[in-house]
């Protein structure tokens, strides 16, 4: 049998639930910091189970698009629900793991050697790296690309050829690692804080210091709600 005559699949209950949601915020005009309505309602006026209508809750809550207060009920986090499939997040949660062991050894050992042998011009960029990333997030932004920016600069102050290919052979997974965890809430002040540690420990030519903070940061990286999220939970 061809490929093209593979099985047929039904969507999800819940991704459907998620696409009604979508389809609610826009023509409600809702924005973030609006209140979706309460999970019992939802499952009463959509026709669905109150399982099916948490399921895709939580699917939107690892997206970063909603967050749940206890007690508080379900608000909006972006101005539109705009929800990934579900087979690239089973995809991307599969890839993250591996991902994240890569960028350890390698910035861990690039943050090293930029303290050793960083320039006055490499301390320039971290620091117009750091500056652009405040003002991203002072405009609300979660500052991925300033993010993206100031890594850049730690690898090109580390001064290695190789590594920094190597680094470049994994930017688009790098890049999925870094939109995931700065949609996560309050991280983007967290990741400049912690950005400024490492800057700091390079620009004092502590290696062990500068290895430790990029360390302590990447291991950060990895504490996303997309990693405790079960798909197999999923109608």
């Amino acid at each position: 049998m061809t490929e093209s005559l593979r099985p047929l699949t039904r969507p999800r209950i819940y991704e459907q639930v998620v696409a009604r949601l979508r389809e609610y915020v826009e023509r409600e005009h809702l924005h973030a910091g609006d209140n979706l309505p309460p999970e019992r309602e939802l499952a009463e006026r959509l026709g669905v189970s109150r399982t099916s209508v948490r399921q895709a809750i939580v699917a939107l809550e690892v997206q970063g698009l909603v967050a749940v207060r206890h007690g508080g009920g379900t608000y909006l986090l972006r101005d539109r629900l705009d929800a990934e499939p579900l087979e690239t997040m089973i995809d991307r949660r599969r890839r993250l793991p591996d991902v994240l062991d890569a960028r350890d050894a390698l910035e861990t050992k690039l943050a090293a050697l930029a303290a050793a042998r960083r320039t006055d011009e490499d301390l320039r960029e971290i620091d117009a790296a750091l500056t652009a990333m405040a003002e991203a997030i002072d405009r609300g932004e979660l500052g991925i690309s300033e993010d993206k920016r100031f890594h850049a600069a730690v690898t090109a102050a580390a001064h290695s050829a190789l590594l920094a290919a190597f680094m470049a052979e994994i930017a688009l997974p790098i890049a999925e690692s870094r939109a995931e965890s700065l949609r996560q809430p309050g991280r983007p002040a967290l990741s400049l804080e912690q950005h400024r540690g490492i800057a700091e420990a390079i620009r004092a030519g502590d290696q062990e210091a500068a290895a430790h903070s990029m360390h302590h940061h990447v291991v950060t990286v990895g504490h996303v709600k997309l990693l405790g999220w079960q798909a197999e939970a999923t109608d």
